[in-house]
């Protein structure tokens, strides 16, 4: 029998954790993978693998053999994926985690136009403002926003996410425009709850100071783009990334207010696990993001933010 393919069966039924989900994986019958792996355990001469009626496990030999087999063919497909790129070709599935209203808002185009220049690569899309782990759940590569937490992950910067504070015109004709940030304590705000002390305001001053001011917030919310529609309903000032409040400034349901002051700029990366190789397609796609967001981000000159502040704490 083919060793690669006995190979395949084996790492598929662990990392399904079943034959039957396996099989699906490989578009195989059940019956062919259980008897690619009892082939391969009758060859080696050790158990591989532990079956119940219910539960799979790996016997402590099955563990280190799996860590083998999947680091070689993994290599295998890099070696492909090497011939293929020095002939044009990248093949193959960008498995690729984002935040979620960023990733609605501004990954699709920039996805769309990757796909079109390399037609066989095939994206595995998670959205989710959820922390994960890359190589517990397969991810090849991560966008985050904000400063990074996990020092193993390798990291690019490709550009950083600004806020502005904002209010509905109507908003701002009843309650008037704040012109420094300590009149911010005599408005209603709206602050976002996934902050570690959403109530506390950050910004530098004229001089580069950092201050920060603690505002009275009347809605408390761990959703941005709801943030950002209460404040166009009039219901008080938001401080929201450049991002999400573009779309809404652009179209007039949304003023910038006090655009003198530096408010909180975070970095945001690629982020990709450590690995002794890193395939073409996941560096190709890095090397790809990296050029798209090189110049000021439309949602920033959207905002009116055209050049670069420094950065401050979020």
């Amino acid at each position: 029998m083919n060793k690669v393919e006995d190979l395949q069966a084996f790492v598929a039924v662990v990392e399904a954790g079943s034959f039957t989900a396996a099989a699906e994986r490989l578009n195989a019958a059940k019956s062919a993978v259980s008897r690619r792996v009892a082939a391969l355990e009758e060859r080696l001469g050790v158990q591989l693998l532990r079956r119940t009626t219910r539960v799979l496990n790996l016997t402590e030999t099955g563990r280190s053999f799996y860590e083998r087999s999947a680091q070689i063919l993994a290599d295998l497909n890099e070696a492909e994926a090497a011939v293929q790129q020095e002939h044009g070709e990248l093949r193959g599935t960008l498995r690729v985690a984002l935040p979620l209203s960023f990733g609605v808002r501004h990954m699709c185009t920039p996805i769309a136009a990757f796909s079109k220049r390399h037609p066989n690569v095939e994206f595995d899309l998670d959205l989710n403002d959820r922390r994960i782990d890359l190589i517990e759940e397969g991810v090849d590569v991560a966008l985050r926003i904000g400063r990074l937490q996990d020092s193993s992950y390798i990291a690019r910067r490709l550009f950083d996410v600004r806020t502005v504070v904002c209010a509905s015109p109507h908003y701002l004709s009843v309650h008037g425009e704040p012109k420094t940030p300590g009149d911010l304590l005599r408005h209603r705000c709206l602050v976002y709850s996934n902050l570690p002390d959403p109530n506390n305001w950050v910004y530098r001053d004229e001089d580069n100071n950092r201050r920060t001011i603690e505002v009275k917030s009347v809605m408390s919310a761990s959703s941005g783009d709801f943030l950002a529609n209460a404040a166009a309903h009039g219901m008080g000032l938001v401080m929201q990334p450049t991002f999400i409040a573009s779309e809404s400034i652009r179209r007039g349901n949304l003023v910038p207010v006090l655009t003198d002051y530096d408010w909180p700029a975070s970095p945001a990366y690629a982020i990709y696990p450590p690995t002794r190789h890193l395939s073409y397609r996941v560096r190709a796609f890095i090397d790809f993001l990296a050029e798209r967001f090189s110049d000021t981000p439309r949602w920033d000159r959207d905002c009116g933010l055209t050049t670069t502040r420094k950065e401050t704490a979020t």
